[in-house]
């Protein structure tokens, strides 16, 4: 997303900022507990809370982005998907450097499939998908098969495959290690959701509900500015976290 304020809806940078929030302190507990050894249940439902929260809420929003770009973009039919392809390929790339840099730091426990990979293959794969939003009648299609991919994605996850190659679809193959993982099923199900979300809510790029056009306020631009340098700071952070930590002696490498 652009970082210009012009024609932007305040609410979602600011719920994109309220996830990268989430994602950071689920990260620094990460953190604390795997290079500290601090006493953090990194298995307890309220750490698992905040994690999920933060990603699904994440991919939401990348799914109403989606619509949000598409409708912005409906008069230049010609380059609007090659641009969506080329940005699902600039994310995924990042995510393919992110896996480099943890294969040489923690080869056992790379990152195989992460969320960087799973958002940029999910711009790509939504292409088709946006066309249902074109027609009333069909953006329910998007809502139902994202569940039906979310049902099928979490069936998957009960059950473990010999099939090593598949990884980044859902088949979990037997002894499966990585920091991060977050793979096409269940996952891409909720973009697939976003999308209905972002054509009922944001049809034609217009607000379909009544909502304050600028609160004026300053925690609300705080959160709006994080949600617009979003991908920066979701590349940046765990590094940034690291550094600060390890510089003050609170973890040890």
């Amino acid at each position: 997303m652009k970082n210009s304020k012009i024609n932007r809806f305040w609410e979602i940078d600011s719920l994109r900022g309220i996830a990268i929030i989430l994602m950071i302190i689920y990260h620094l507990l990460f953190d604390l507990s795997y290079f500290g050894n601090y006493a953090f249940d990194i298995h307890s439902a309220l750490f698992l809370l905040i994690g999920r929260s933060a990603a699904i809420l994440f991919l939401l929003l990348v799914g109403i982005s989606l619509t949000l770009s598409y409708s912005k973009n409906q008069i230049d039919k010609s380059n609007r998907y090659i641009k969506l392809f080329l940005r699902g390929l600039k994310i995924f790339s990042l995510g393919l450097i992110i896996s480099s840099i943890t294969w040489l730091i923690f080869p056992n426990n790379f990152i195989r499939f992460g969320i960087l990979h799973l958002i940029g293959i999910s711009i790509i794969l939504s292409i088709p998908f946006l066309k249902f939003n074109l027609i009333k009648e069909k953006n329910i299609y998007n809502l139902i098969i994202g569940i039906l991919i979310i049902i099928t994605g979490f069936y998957l996850q009960t059950l473990q495959f010999n099939v090593n190659e598949l990884f980044w679809l859902g088949f979990i193959p037997h002894h499966f290690n990585t920091f991060d993982y977050f793979p096409i099923l269940p996952w891409f199900g909720i973009v697939l959701i976003g999308l209905s979300l972002g054509n009922m809510f944001y049809k034609n790029y217009k607000r379909q509900f009544r909502f304050i056009k600028d609160p004026n306020n300053k925690l609300v631009d705080a959160l709006n500015y994080i949600g617009r340098h979003s991908l920066i700071i979701y590349f940046l952070h765990q590094p940034v976290i690291i550094f600060i930590l390890y510089l003050f002696g609170i973890i040890s490498i």
